[in-house]
């Protein structure tokens, strides 16, 4: 996943409160996510990123600690949205069966 104990968490609760969880309960969130919600956070990160096709180029990505940061934060709030969404779709569908 990514190594977040070398972060300064000096008044940043998110940062304390992940860097208290075990590993195996930020792998088994991770594995919780569905492929296409995986799907679109990957492709949103790339935009973040500005990837070019790997085939033709050799991509090399260098940054700060804080742009870092904020590059994650940017990537768990998508992933929270659309998580919500997924769910939203689902009990969509579920209403949408029952009548």
């Amino acid at each position: 996943m990514f190594n977040i104990g070398e972060l300064n968490s000096s008044n940043n609760l998110l940062l304390d409160y992940l860097k208290n969880q075990s590993p195996e309960t930020l792998a088994a969130v991770a594995q919780s996510v569905s492929p296409e919600a995986q799907q679109i956070i990957s492709q949103n990160v790339q935009n973040l990123f500005g990837i070019l096709p790997s085939q033709h180029f050799n991509v090399s990505i260098t940054s700060d600690r804080d742009n870092l940061a904020g590059l994650i934060g940017s990537a768990m709030m998508t992933g929270y949205f659309i998580r919500q969404m997924e769910t939203r779709m689902q009990l969509d569908n579920s209403l949408a069966s029952a009548e």
